[in-house]
């Protein structure tokens, strides 16, 4: 199994590498914008607005509006701590093999990733607020895909492979 070291050795990116990368990019920056953005409009919106339109719901429609709306909290606050991690590694806060840690992986999937369709009931903007949000969980919960997995799965050694099939071979002519 390479280790860390020998994969730079190697020419090839580590997760640590990677974070370190993403952290410094534009996407990640456009990511963290849009991210935070959310965070903000969502807050104002259950606060305001929401609070409002909440209260002219009927019961079923008032329960579908609170599970919803704590699915929509759960999936930002989800997005906006993995954000900030790597916000932390690109500001020198956090190392990458910090940030790697997989306490800091994205959480609630299960809540967070659920296909469930949303009441037709509920108001269009927390509608509209609650695929935002779906999108944005995606989005990181595919980039953490991307910079993590990758590195778990050690890459297949060609030279093993070819070992094999020679000790295969040469165990069969005995």
């Amino acid at each position: 199994m390479l280790t860390e070291v020998s994969k730079q050795t190697l020419g090839q990116k580590t997760a640590f590498d990677r974070i370190a990368e993403f952290a410094s990019s534009d996407i990640f920056e456009r990511m963290f914008r849009e991210g935070m953005d959310l965070v903000e409009e969502t807050a104002a919106y259950l606060d305001g607005d929401g609070r409002q339109e909440a209260r002219g719901l009927e019961r079923a429609a008032a329960l579908a509006y609170a599970s919803e709306s704590m699915r929509l909290t759960t999936r930002l606050m989800q997005s906006a701590s993995w954000l900030l991690v790597h916000r932390a590694v690109r500001e020198g806060e956090m190392t990458p093999r910090d940030a790697h840690d997989p306490k800091y992986r994205l959480g609630a999937r299960a809540v967070c990733s659920a296909d469930k369709q949303p009441s037709a009931d509920l108001p269009v903007r927390l509608l509209d607020l609650l695929e935002r949000s779906k999108r944005l969980y995606d989005r990181v919960d595919r980039m953490e895909v991307s910079l993590f997995e990758a590195s778990e799965k050690p890459p297949e050694n060609p030279v093993n492979a070819q070992l094999m099939r020679l000790q295969a071979a040469l165990g069969a002519s005995s």
